[in-house]
């Protein structure tokens, strides 16, 4: 068994499927299959299940993506010891698409200057989607909308965000969901942790939410709100730096739902020197975050 063909498994487990793996990891489909067929040749069973078109791990491809993750975690840290603690190699950071567009520019373009060494990759997707990739091992870190207790995740908070809704410039004060009742939202796909946001003060203020349109960018939502089609939750940031807020009415949220923090997330025991350098770096951005949280026992 090669790790590359570990690295293949893993690649096609984590997508559920050869095409999107054969792109995630720049090579021909045909290559992936072969490779899969010949790993599972060797280990004598099947590690995937064909189920309408998407493939399934097998009970023996759960037990060897949990091997495969562990090996490559033992193959980073070697990687870091023998290259003296110094940052080098794959770096992989999950982070929410508002974070990645607001205030990772200045913080990726210090950490490359400072690391080239490093192969920093970076992957948006909503909260829910970034914490699978985390405790998976497909992420190295996230940055997801917390604080988060979750066993066996360690964190450190990047930024405060305010949140507030946009409806169309000649809307009423919101001063509740009943305000908005029964029109459409704007958002994205589940797992999104502003969508889940939305929805409990919706439920919070005991009004029905309206259809949840799905949007893949918050260029799309605003044009949306331009329209007058329906209403949209984001942090005042996001929105400050969207052409055409003027066009909208930001209405600001009561507490519990007016704050976020977005927290750099980590599996616990995996803090190597790719993500010390970033914590660090983090660090110098936000001054009053603490550099790492205490670990539970």
């Amino acid at each position: 068994m090669e790790f590359s063909q570990l690295r293949i498994f893993q690649a096609v487990a984590e997508e559920g499927s050869i095409t999107r793996a054969a792109e995630r990891l720049h090579r021909v489909p045909s290559n992936l299959s072969t490779r899969l067929k010949q790993l599972e040749e060797q280990l004598g069973v099947d590690l995937f299940l064909r189920e309408r078109q998407r493939l399934q791990l097998s009970p023996a491809g759960k037990v060897l993506l949990d091997y495969a993750i562990k090996l490559f975690a033992l193959h980073d840290e070697a990687h870091a010891a023998v290259q003296g603690g110094q940052p080098a190699g794959d770096f992989v950071l999950g982070t929410m698409y508002s974070t990645a567009a607001i205030h990772l520019p200045d913080l990726l373009a210090g950490y490359h200057r400072t690391y080239p060494a490093v192969n920093l990759q970076v992957q948006s997707a909503p909260s829910g989607e970034l914490l699978e990739g985390l405790l998976t091992g497909r992420l190295d870190a996230a940055l997801v909308d917390g604080p988060l207790e979750l066993a066996g995740l360690d964190g450190v908070p990047l930024c405060d965000e305010r949140l507030v809704l946009i409806t169309e410039a000649d809307h009423p004060p919101v001063r509740s969901a009943l305000d908005v009742q029964g029109r459409s939202v704007f958002t994205f796909r589940q797992g999104c942790s502003y969508r889940m946001r939305l929805e409990a003060w919706f439920a919070h203020d005991h009004a029905a939410m309206g259809r949840a349109m799905e949007i893949e960018s918050y260029q799309g939502m605003l044009a949306c709100v331009i329209a007058g089609s329906g209403v949209a939750l984001m942090s005042e940031s996001m929105l400050a730096s969207l052409p055409g807020r003027e066009r909208v009415r930001m209405h600001p949220l009561a507490e519990p739902f007016a704050s976020a923090t977005t927290w750099l997330m980590w599996r616990k025991g995996m803090v190597g020197a790719n993500l010390t350098a970033w914590i660090e770096l983090q660090q110098q951005a936000r001054p009053r975050a603490p550099l790492m949280v205490e670990r539970s026992a």
